[in-house]
């Protein structure tokens, strides 16, 4: 569906960034079952409520994965090259990157996030701690082809996607996304990546529905983004999160749950809601090794190390593109 011009001029939608938010949240908004990009969820004020998702004590996926990060790093560490570059894709906080670049010799490290401005600041924060790293941020959508910096074109490339972010592609999503980062990465590309494993449905329940409603919180932002980039009128207080484990397609499901009828506006645009319906914001699926590593191979990758933690709650694997 296009936006109107005259309805983008209006609202004044100052970047090409915007225009894609104001398309896509349309034509999302009129689907059925209605949903929404979780990559929206990450202005500056989503990306601090994030990293605060990530220090409850609910939420394991992070202090899993660090640990794991921590424990293995020398091992990693013997599998990159020298002298390469470090690409993160969605780039948050420098945590995790910091124990690859502390451990493992890389000479550039270019971080990738859509979010600018915060962006900006976490590598600011990088170039003060690591001063002859070459370090080159670039503010794009990576789940599209971008360019990475001429400065690093002559290095060996190796990617970085940690946390539980590739759970939230449907599977053939994520797929593309792989095949997309090895074309980026280029010949000879490795890949450290993070993937959230199965486990009991209690355990992912309390860790999407914290009892400090943080990721409640995490969640209706996307409706403040809309409500300030796009002059839509969301009633916040009519909605409410729900987080909710599919068994059969192995994923827990984030939605915001409409209190009651209503009818919302964005450019132009009427949405009308049932009481109860949702619109459906994030999926965050769970692999089996086996699962994930059927996954990377039909993208063109080839899983060189698995690691786990002792409870098996969540995985990093070292790939290696499958010539």
């Amino acid at each position: 569906m296009n936006v109107h011009a005259s309805a983008l001029a209006e609202a004044h939608l100052p970047d090409e960034q915007t225009t894609a938010f104001a398309r896509e949240a349309i034509e999302d908004l009129s689907q059925q079952p209605k949903k929404l990009s979780p990559k929206y969820f990450y202005d500056a004020t989503g990306s601090e409520l994030f990293e605060a998702i990530t220090r409850l004590p609910e939420y394991y996926p992070t202090r899993t994965e660090l640990a794991i990060l921590r424990e293995r790093g020398s091992e990693i560490a013997k599998i990159i090259p020298g002298n390469a570059a470090l690409v993160e894709f969605g780039a948050g906080s420098t945590t995790k990157v910091r124990l690859l670049l502390n451990q493992c010799k890389f000479a550039a490290y270019v971080p990738v996030d859509i979010s600018g401005d915060f962006l900006q600041a976490q590598a600011n924060g990088l170039k003060r701690d690591f001063p002859s790293l070459g370090i080159y941020p670039v503010a794009a959508d990576f789940t599209t082809p971008f360019e990475l910096p001429k400065a690093v074109a002559s290095m060996p490339k190796v990617g970085f996607f940690p946390g539980s972010t590739i759970g939230n592609f449907e599977p053939h999503e994520a797929q593309a996304f792989l095949r997309s980062a090895r074309q980026i990465l280029g010949r000879g590309a490795q890949m450290i990546i993070g993937a959230d494993l199965e486990k009991d449905e209690r355990l992912l329940h309390a860790a999407y529905n914290d009892a400090a409603g943080v990721t409640a919180r995490f969640n209706l932002n996307v409706l403040v983004r809309i409500n300030r980039e796009l002059g839509g009128n969301f009633d916040l207080s009519a909605f409410s999160h729900g987080a909710i484990y599919n068994h059969d397609r192995h994923r827990i499901e984030m939605h915001l749950i409409s209190r009651k009828s209503q009818t919302v506006r964005l450019l132009g645009t009427s949405f009308s809601f049932r009481p109860g319906e949702t619109i459906h914001t994030e999926n965050s699926y769970k692999y089996s090794l086996e699962r994930f590593a059927a996954l990377a191979q039909g993208a063109g990758w080839r899983v060189r190390e698995s690691w786990t933690d002792a409870a098996k709650m969540f995985s990093v694997h070292a790939l290696e593109v499958a010539e």
